[in-house]
């Protein structure tokens, strides 16, 4: 493990952070819910917001996907996840739900050099709630070529947020 220089938590806390906030809309899994703090742990995330019932860590099935990653990355938790969005909104943040709408913005052609953004990923089933996604700056969604057309919170998380970071991590690796 040492010849893969991994910082220590502290280390960790103190190093710069993607200016990225994921929003959690009333997730009801928390093996997805430690999942999205796994990847956010891994492209160096600055926060989550979990919203309405959406669970918190300490929870032994969170941690069970989070792998320690609960520690690593902030959070907050907020009862309604529009508070959340207004609080982003005042601190200079971009708001974009990842979901499919019309009028949404395919992930590969959207492009958010140089601007605070959060993105905001909804519930397994219903998706991100209606009054939220009208508070929204926009929308992003996926492209897909499969029937389903949907995929899990936790994998969405990880193309997005992988999408998200590229264009910032040669800034970040240390």
């Amino acid at each position: 493990m040492d010849e893969l220089g991994r910082m220590s938590v502290a280390e960790f806390k103190e190093a710069k952070k993607n200016p990225i906030v994921v929003v959690l809309d009333n997730i009801r899994s928390m093996h997805n819910v430690g999942s999205v703090f796994r990847t956010a742990d891994a492209f160096r995330i600055e926060a989550i917001c979990l919203c309405g019932y959406t669970p918190q860590p300490p929870h032994r099935d969170i941690q069970k996907t989070a792998l320690g990653a609960t520690e690593t990355v902030s959070w907050l938790y907020y009862e309604n996840t529009s508070d959340a969005i207004q609080e982003l909104k005042l601190r200079g943040y971009h708001i974009f739900a990842i979901e499919q709408v019309e009028g949404s913005i395919s992930l590969e052609k959207f492009h958010a050099l140089d601007k605070k953004i959060a993105v905001v990923f909804g519930n397994e089933v219903e998706g991100v709630d209606i009054d939220v996604l009208k508070i929204c700056d926009g929308c992003i969604e996926i492209p897909q070529l499969g029937m389903k057309h949907s995929l899990n919170i936790s994998v969405a998380a990880g193309i997005v947020l992988w999408d998200l970071s590229k264009p910032k991590l040669n800034d970040l690796v240390q």
